[in-house]
């Protein structure tokens, strides 16, 4: 009914080894993340728990074989690499060539950006402290999706979903609001197709990557809509939306505006509320033409006969959720669906005027203009490489060095969020998630956590022969409204152990 629903974020960043153009990416990763869990996370340092994990399940009813699986899809594995649990709820780990930053589980598109944020200061903190080993050279973060040599790494999205919806019709409903989605989310890149040799500027990062409509893999064949069925929950009651299909966004109002829409399309594909036919011809096609076009000039052919642009589809998907959050909420609407609603409605039409308009707000007209400004000035064709080069440092995370905390600086980057707030969502997880439980006990009990996952803390107790496993399968469970007096009386693990198993 609204923007509110359990839901995160998971983003690999780019990494670089500075004057190493051959460094092995891995290694560096697992620097990054080890040298920030040595700095900063006290006494023991646990595991994750991969027992409940099952990625090759699929949602449309079977599990995929190990044997047939491409070796990236196995994240049930502990292969050994960095992967460490935060005080704040989070997740840092190594993802084959990247590190990765997973936010914990919050329940409104705010605390998604929030926690989003937080996760670029713990990067920043970890290349510096992984710099600054004696002898060692500065590695560099960015928050990007393609090298433009032919390789990608994710942004991903997860949102807790009814599991008595159908997943047909999740698919039928959300490939058109995805194939359109990008005029808002887009990151903005240099170059065309997947390693960037056709000359040009494009919406997203990710769009050339993708090349079917429905499927398990992530790496390999990537489909619009992943069918990961990994519920990280009663898997009863629930299912884990996996979308891999967005851009990693360093604007605030970027990413509060993909995760907020697309809850409130999940909210009306829920409750069965859509019943136009928005599907689109040739999704994959079009989610690549849609990219290829900065002028958002390109016409969607509809199944259903028209032809529409990305812009105008996404107003169909506006205008069904302005009538289903007037039709069961009406003005008891939330302070933060009204506002999505609001700047949903606001950017859409001045993209349809002019995306220029939107350059205060969107990443990829941010980008698109300053580059335009750079083109101006020195003359320069889209081939030219110096075009690459700012491309790259718009997503450089070192705010001295980064061109979107530049524009930020400048005034000319509109932001949600103030510094305070992020920097404390670095070390503090949400407050009305399990994750606060999983936050407060890897701060209170640190020595005394053999291993933790989103859906359980294991203890390592004295007096216990075994671990003690603490499930926690219900995401709005272990809340501070829930858990936060006892976390605040028991000074023990023991004792904490000791009060929830009474």
């Amino acid at each position: 009914m609204s923007v509110r629903r359990v839901m995160g974020t998971e983003t690999e960043f780019g990494i670089s080894v500075q004057g190493q153009s051959t460094a092995n990416p891995m290694v560096a990763s697992s620097q990054v993340v080890n040298a920030y869990a040595s700095s900063t996370l006290r006494a023991r340092r646990a595991r994750w728990d991969f027992e409940e994990e099952s990625p090759l399940r699929d949602a449309r009813g079977f599990d995929m074989s190990r044997e047939v699986a491409d070796a990236s899809q196995l994240t049930d594995e502990d292969l050994g690499l960095a992967n460490v649990i935060l005080t704040n709820g989070a997740r840092l780990y190594v993802d084959h060539a990247h590190p990765e930053y997973s936010t914990p589980e919050c329940t409104n598109p705010r605390d998604v950006v929030k926690w989003d944020k937080a996760g670029e200061l713990v990067m920043l903190d970890a290349a510096r402290l992984a710099g600054a080993v004696p002898g060692a050279p500065p590695i560099l973060l960015y928050k990007n999706n393609t090298d433009n040599k032919g390789a990608s790494y994710g942004a991903h999205e997860n949102y807790l979903m009814r599991r008595s919806t159908p997943f047909g019709e999740i698919v039928r409903h959300l490939t058109p609001f995805f194939v359109s989605r990008q005029v808002v989310t887009g990151a903005g890149r240099v170059g065309i197709g997947q390693d960037g040799r056709d000359h040009g500027f494009q919406v997203s990062q990710r769009a050339d990557y993708f090349e079917v409509e429905v499927g398990l893999e992530t790496t390999l064949k990537r489909p619009i809509i992943n069918t990961r069925d990994e519920p990280h929950a009663d898997p009863d009651k629930y299912r884990r939306l996996h979308v891999i299909i967005g851009d990693a966004n360093l604007s605030e109002i970027s990413t509060y505006l993909k995760v907020g829409t697309t809850a409130l399309v999940l909210a009306m594909i829920e409750d069965r509320f859509i019943s136009r036919d928005l599907t689109v011809d040739q999704p994959v096609r079009s989610l690549r033409a849609v990219s290829h076009d900065p002028s958002l000039k390109h016409l969607l052919t509809m199944t259903d006969g028209r032809t529409l642009t990305a812009v105008q589809l996404q107003m169909e998907y506006l205008d069904l959720a302005r009538k289903y959050v007037e039709d069961r909420l009406g003005s008891d609407a939330d302070d933060q669906t009204r506002d999505v609603l609001a700047r949903w409605e606001s950017v859409l039409s001045r993209l349809e005027t002019d995306p220029m308009l939107c350059a205060q707000e969107l990443d990829w007209v941010a980008k698109l203009k300053l580059l335009e400004s750079y083109r101006e000035r020195d003359g320069l064709d889209w081939e030219h490489p110096k075009l690459q080069l700012i491309d790259l440092q718009y997503s450089d995370i070192r705010p001295d060095r980064g061109l979107y905390h530049r524009l930020v600086r400048m005034g000319r980057i509109d932001r949600l969020l103030h510094d305070d707030e992020v920097v404390h969502a670095m070390h503090r997880p949400p407050v009305d998630t399990r994750a606060y439980f999983r936050g407060r006990c890897l701060e209170q009990y640190a020595d005394q956590i053999a291993a933790a996952s989103w859906d359980s803390v294991i203890f390592d107790l004295p007096g216990h022969e075994s671990l003690q496993r603490v499930p926690t399968i219900d995401p709005l469970r272990g809340t501070k409204a829930h858990v936060g007096e006892l976390l605040d009386r028991c000074d023990t693990a023991e004792r904490l152990f000791a009060a929830l198993t009474r």
